[in-house]
């Protein structure tokens, strides 16, 4: 049997959120000329949002499955730690990375996770299986827009997530905006600390084969906080436990949490390019990716869903969390979505449905 494979364009090993590579190439988002695909597994959403594949491989260790599904119009889930098959050992000291798919519909995506996720006896959590529509069971949903510094989103993407709260109330469920974040600005620097060495780990490994193409990014300076105190990674990776516990002791008393998935709509070629100064991209990518990486420190199951979008037009991802192992959860609230707001029919100019 043949099968078409496609392959695209990425931020090189997920130094950056935007589908640019270090060779200066970007991947092109098929909704508007000249914007960009987010990432990293920006190759693999640019060859779904086109229709060139139904469905392709991504991975996450920071947003990278949830940022470019918000931003192509994709279905992007971010599984529980743990709930996949992995057959190599987590790359650092924390287990932050998962992998899955990005796909143009709850069903696919529910699919793939099927026959993705450990059963039998390994199975950390009870399997989901194939879960094929949506709950009469109302949701308690916890609801917020600020990030965990205070600091509203764009315009655009507060009013798409606020229209998905309201679209969830007016489907039953009961939505209460909170205030408190479970995560407090020192999340930040923890979870980078966690994340510098698998990056550098990464960078290493790159050299060891040969791949020398391009400019490398200050990657020596990814280690200077941990030359300043030797406990540094040891006092991230406890941080990480900690927000760990406390969104699960959240969790206990909500079925999910929305908020958005990213803080602004698609950014445009060239505004988070490989040839900027590393401190100058470093601050723009993580405001931009400020409401992503809390699941991958915590290992909860997170989903960006794409039932908005800007003024102008662009995707913009709403972002739905759940306890650990409750994949369920927000794969039949996603159904419920998807058939008050439907995008199966929503393609962009250059696809293989309109070309």
């Amino acid at each position: 049997t043949g099968h078409d494979v496609a392959v695209g364009d990425d931020a090189v090993f997920g130094h950056h959120a935007v589908g640019t590579g270090f060779t200066g190439s970007a991947t092109g988002n098929a909704d508007i000329g000249g914007a960009l695909t987010g990432g990293s597994s920006g190759g693999a959403c640019a060859a779904v949002e086109s229709g060139m594949v139904p469905f392709a491989h991504a991975s996450d260790g920071g947003g990278s499955i949830r940022i470019p599904a918000s931003i192509c119009g994709l279905v992007g889930l971010k599984p529980t730690r743990q709930r996949l098959f992995q057959n190599t050992p987590p790359l650092g000291a924390a287990d932050i990375g998962v992998r899955l798919a990005v796909t143009r519909s709850v069903r696919d995506t529910a699919q793939i996770l099927n026959v993705s996720e450990k059963k039998g006896p390994e199975a950390d959590y009870t399997p989901v299986g194939f879960v094929d529509g949506p709950s009469k069971k109302r949701l308690k949903i916890a609801f917020f827009t600020k990030t965990y510094d205070g600091r509203e989103p764009h315009p655009d993407v507060k009013r798409a997530t606020e229209r998905a709260a309201r679209l969830c109330a007016n489907l039953g469920h009961k939505v209460e905006a909170v205030e408190a974040q479970v995560v407090e600005a020192a999340f930040l620097d923890n979870f980078m600390n966690v994340w510098a060495v698998g990056a550098y780990e990464l960078g290493k490994n790159a050299r060891l084969i040969g791949l020398v193409v391009g400019r490398w990014v200050r990657s020596l300076n990814m280690r200077e906080e941990f030359a300043k105190d030797d406990k540094i990674l040891e006092k991230a990776v406890a941080y990480c436990k900690k927000v760990e516990a406390d969104y699960d002791a959240f969790f206990e008393n909500y079925d999910v949490i929305l908020s958005p998935t990213l803080f602004k709509p698609p950014l445009m070629i060239g505004e988070q390019s490989s040839d900027k100064g590393f401190d100058e991209l470093y601050a723009s990518v993580l405001d931009y990716v400020t409401y992503t990486a809390q699941y991958n420190a915590s290992g909860h199951p997170a989903l960006s869903l794409p039932l908005y979008t800007s003024r102008t037009g662009l995707p913009i991802g709403s972002q739905f969390a759940a306890a650990k192992g409750a994949e369920a959860t927000l794969l039949h609230l996603a159904y419920e979505l998807e058939e008050a707001r439907p995008w199966a029919d929503r393609w962009p100019d250059f696809s293989a449905m309109k070309i």
